[in-house]
């Protein structure tokens, strides 16, 4: 039976996180399909890391939503993450939680979900990052890539040079937290991110706008494949 970080596609030898799993699909607000749709859709289509993201929702609405998230995501051996609500991912055995950077502090978040839980914190700068490494955190979600509607208060725009220039920091200061683009990424965008350094991608309306869900998850792991061939 594979543990919660071996169905993400994370591993901790040595205290040092890694990760396999590259796509991680993000719910967005604003789509014609609800939320528990998108969970489903995504699952459908192959992608193995979902985050259940309901900026405009109530609790009571995201407990629900949550629920009914992780039953889908069991049956599809899938894991779930809850993004901000702490509470509510321990109340259903989510398999961790997502903190921006205006949410509960990681190390609270790690007391309150335990070593086993994925926590992974919102980045804009190296600050942010040294921040989120020195709580525990597991993964960094980096961005805006690019300008997206998918995110109210959106942080600088960092592009990939910026991306490079992270990267090349963390490398020089010895800090090994995976690292994930996100915001307005693109099919052709996998490659060159990857080939930056970076660990995945996340999206949202990559997927939910896709007329063939699979085969546009097929068609970016097909990009995926290339960046580790090169």
């Amino acid at each position: 039976m594979a543990s919660t970080l071996e169905k993400a596609g994370l591993i901790r030898p040595s205290a040092t996180w890694r990760l396999r799993g590259r796509l991680y699909f993000l719910t967005m607000d604003e789509a014609a399909i609800g939320h528990v749709q998108q969970v489903e859709a995504a699952c459908q289509a192959g992608i193995r890391w979902i985050q259940l993201r309901m900026k405009q929702a109530g609790a009571d609405e995201v407990r629900e939503a949550a629920l009914a998230a992780k039953k889908i995501c069991d049956e599809r051996d899938c894991v779930l993450i809850i993004n901000d609500r702490v509470e509510i991912a321990a109340e259903v055995k989510a398999h961790g939680v997502h903190l921006g950077k205006q949410d509960m502090p990681v190390s609270e978040a790690r007391q309150r979900l335990g070593e086993d839980a994925i926590i992974g914190g919102t980045a804009n700068t190296i600050e942010d990052i040294r921040e989120h490494y020195r709580q525990g955190a597991d993964y960094i979600g980096l961005g805006p890539y690019r300008y997206t509607t998918t995110k109210k208060d959106l942080s600088p725009i960092l592009g990939l040079e910026g991306y490079r220039s992270i990267m090349s920091r963390l490398r020089q200061e010895g800090i090994p937290i995976p690292i994930v683009a996100i915001g307005g990424i693109g099919m052709k965008d996998a490659v060159p991110l990857l080939e930056a350094g970076l660990q995945g991608i996340a999206f949202s309306g990559l997927l939910v706008h896709a007329g063939d869900r699979h085969a546009m998850v097929q068609s970016l792991e097909e990009e995926v494949s290339k960046s580790l061939l090169c």
